[in-house]
């Protein structure tokens, strides 16, 4: 409880020109900053937060909302109000590595839980993005991904049957999809497009991604090619906004059109993406 490390005199100043909403907010800023507040954990109503620093229900309230649009908080309907965990940083501008190998990059630890996996025929949309005709067989793929045993990412993986028919037999709940591709396949991937969207999570991506129904999550859509140009896999991975944050290498007007798509894949000092297979 607050009262067991800090005086409220001390936090909201009565006689200081700065608003006492924005005095609350420095310095429950400063409880998650200095780690006083752990990623998860749930801070002190807002009722406690009024008797504590003797303000209104509006000061605490506009607090919080400050540190919620900046993305240290978060509400839970019904629960309270919780210490956002750090993002997993994503760059829309990088290698085609795996997750796996990127997660361990980043001094993570992921996992994978298979959903789905079957052959089917190819849905009109996809059969135009990996360029088949329609009722083409593709294998889907669709898998439940965690960091460090939390749900982060839905991703739902099409690939041409005729390309690799084998990978249906292989357990891609323990192997990456790209090291199979390459090694098993000699299938090679050199290149990729991809496209980025916000929308709201359905009743069940919620339940599976352990969020509310509702809650913003990041949709992302990628059409990866062979080094012959010949597409090899589209993927839709639905991100948790919460747990997700994209960063992107911009080049200016002029200075692009120096650059081969190596020079772009080797920028250094790149977050690598947790989003692929």
């Amino acid at each position: 409880m607050i009262q067991d490390y800090l005086s409220a005199s001390k936090v909201i100043r009565r006689d200081s020109p700065v608003p006492y909403y924005y005095q609350l907010e420095e310095f429950l800023k400063e409880q998650i900053e200095n780690g006083t507040w752990k990623p998860g954990q749930q801070i002190p109503s807002e009722a406690e937060l009024c008797e504590v620093f003797d303000v209104s229900r509006t000061v605490v309230r506009q607090a919080l909302n400050e540190l919620v649009h900046e993305g240290l908080l978060y509400r839970r309907r019904g629960k309270g109000t919780f210490v956002v965990e750090p993002k997993i940083r994503e760059s829309l501008v990088q290698h085609l590595t795996g997750f796996y190998e990127d997660m361990v990059a980043l001094g993570l630890k992921p996992s994978t839980k298979v959903l789905e996996q079957k052959v089917i025929p190819a849905p009109p949309k996809i059969a135009a993005g990996l360029g088949l005709k329609e009722d083409d067989l593709v294998i889907m793929v669709d898998r439940l991904r965690f960091v460090d045993g939390e749900p982060i990412v839905l991703v739902i993986t099409y690939v041409p049957y005729r390309l690799c028919p084998g990978l249906i037999d292989e357990d891609l709940s323990t192997q990456s999809l790209y090291a199979i591709l390459e090694k098993k396949h000699g299938l090679e991937l050199a290149y990729g497009h991809r496209t980025l969207e916000a929308v709201a999570a359905t009743k069940e991506e919620a339940k599976l991604l352990e969020i509310e129904e509702g809650d913003p999550i990041i949709l992302l859509r990628s059409i990866s090619y062979l080094k012959d140009g010949r597409p090899i896999e589209y993927f839709k991975a639905k991100h948790r906004g919460d747990r997700s944050r994209f960063e992107v290498e911009l080049v200016r007007p002029g200075q692009a059109e120096e650059l081969s798509p190596e020079d772009i894949l080797s920028f250094k000092n790149l977050p690598r993406s947790n989003a692929l297979s």
